[in-house]
């Protein structure tokens, strides 16, 4: 057996590539890590090809805690504390309340689909994608992806992710198969069910050991989980050995906080910072409240771009975040030729791990742009993108799901769900889209009461005493 994600002599390689990106004085570090013997190639998936010895092993783990001891507290322009955050925000909203039963199953029906669109070809880079597409005729994308007809040379050059081929191809698609982007939208569903509107971050961290296989958490999930095994809480669970901690975990996690706040984005983006900072600081929790904020408008918006004005309004607006997105966005709006707008996404992303918050959120913003709110066009164009296909494919199914409504999205892409999904989640594998969407909305109903409003008035310093 070989872990994955968690071991000092994999994570060490990724923390040197992360304090550099977020602007640290590391090389010493990865001097002592290279003369020693290690490798400061990060490995792709998780683990090195090698295990390391015990010497090396114990170096890694010394440098990992020097390395933490140079995180510095967030700054002016990219904060670390909910208040500081908030007090850029809006202080009264233009959205509508109270969507309809149809936009929040459109919204669960999205996301799946974007999501399984995306999963045979994760891990597969945007030009293995496009040679698969054009070997069995179906470039540009528009369909599911197929291993028929797939010459065996190409076949060879790009395998299917492993995990997901067996269930997310068109010819073996029988009901939405299990992903951990559905997972953390059910346990969030759960989250608020049990707790209500008033849960913290120790809550969600509680429904993780309670209700999630630690075999099924990745990255700085993966990391996080292992901190809390380890006795430490949030949000110190996101800062112990995480390189991951600004790359797209929680982004996939808080769709629900929206769907269950619509109108509001600033309560989605609350709940949304609370389950976020188990894991993740700074754009990796910015990501998470930017998707939290589209999915409170997706409901009840008439327009795409109602909802990427939302989801900007919540982030801090001199973050290296938010200027992706909003950079992105323009560049989806501009052109109507895909490629040209993710061949410049790559020459300003490029450099970072395919499973980062901000390449991934640019190409998001851009899909969304670009689809104009049609969701196949939106979710095809962000899957043959690259990255992390079936995370960026489920946000942006879930964002145009939701602004179409269940009835209105086209049987190709609904009917091979079979109205169903499966999960390792105890009480929800095999539950059906609508009764999701009918939990969602039952929780829904408080956004705009006096409850809701209180919450908006003083959730701020509350929330924060019970996270930090």
């Amino acid at each position: 057996m070989r872990l994955t994600w968690v071991q000092p002599e994999d994570l060490l390689p990724h923390e040197i590539a992360a304090s550099r990106d977020e602007g640290r004085d590391v090389d010493a570090i990865a001097e002592k890590w290279s003369a020693a013997g290690g490798d400061l190639t990060a490995p792709v998936s998780g683990a090195s090809a090698t295990p390391a010895s015990p010497r090396l092993r114990a170096l890694a783990t010394r440098l990992l805690d020097e390395a933490d001891a140079l995180l510095a507290a967030g700054s002016t322009e990219e904060p670390e504390e909910l208040a500081d955050v908030r007090s850029t925000w809006p202080a009264t909203w233009s959205l509508p309340a109270g969507p309809a039963y149809d936009r929040v199953h459109g919204a669960w029906l999205g996301r799946a689909v974007g999501c399984l669109l995306g999963k045979p070809v994760e891990k597969i880079p945007r030009h293995g994608i496009r040679e698969i597409l054009t070997a069995t005729g179906r470039w540009p994308l528009r369909d599911w992806f197929t291993a028929q007809g797939l010459p065996a040379d190409v076949a060879a050059r790009w395998p299917w992710n492993r995990r997901s081929a067996p269930t997310s191809l068109a010819e073996n698609i029988h009901g939405m198969p299990e992903d951990d982007d559905l997972n953390f939208a059910l346990l969030a569903l759960r989250v608020l069910e049990t707790h209500g509107r008033d849960f913290t971050s120790a809550d969600v961290a509680q429904a993780w050991l309670d209700w999630l296989p630690g075999g099924r958490v990745f990255t700085a999930e993966r990391v996080a989980y292992r901190n809390l095994l380890l006795g430490l809480a949030p949000p110190a669970t996101a800062r112990r050995h995480n390189p991951f901690r600004e790359w797209i975990g929680a982004q996939i996690r808080t769709d629900v906080y929206g769907w269950v706040n619509p109108g509001r984005p600033d309560l989605a983006a609350e709940l949304a910072w609370r389950d976020a900072t188990v894991s993740h600081v700074r754009a990796g929790v910015y990501g998470a409240i930017w998707v939290a904020a589209m999915a409170a408008a997706a409901t009840v918006a008439s327009e795409v771009d109602e909802v990427l004005d939302a989801g900007e309004s919540v982030l801090p607006p001199g973050s290296r975040f938010a200027a992706t997105v909003r950079e992105a966005r323009a560049l989806g709006a501009r052109h109507d030729d895909w490629e040209t707008v993710v061949d410049e996404l790559y020459a300003r992303h490029g450099h970072l791990h395919w499973v980062h918050a901000r390449n991934n959120a640019a190409l998001v913003a851009a899909a969304l742009a670009y689809g104009r709110g049609e969701l196949e066009r939106s979710i095809c164009a962000v899957v043959s993108g690259g990255w992390d296909t079936d995370s960026t494919g489920a946000t942006v199914g879930a964002v145009t799901g939701a602004l179409t409504g269940a009835s209105a999205l086209p049987a190709r892409w609904v009917a091979p769900l079979r109205g169903r999904l499966a999960s390792s989640i105890a009480g929800f594998d095999g539950i059906g889209f609508d009764e999701l969407a009918r939990r969602t909305l039952a929780l829904a109903h408080p956004a705009g009461t006096d409850a809701a409003a209180r919450e908006s008035r003083g959730g701020v310093a509350a929330t924060q005493g019970r996270t930090t």
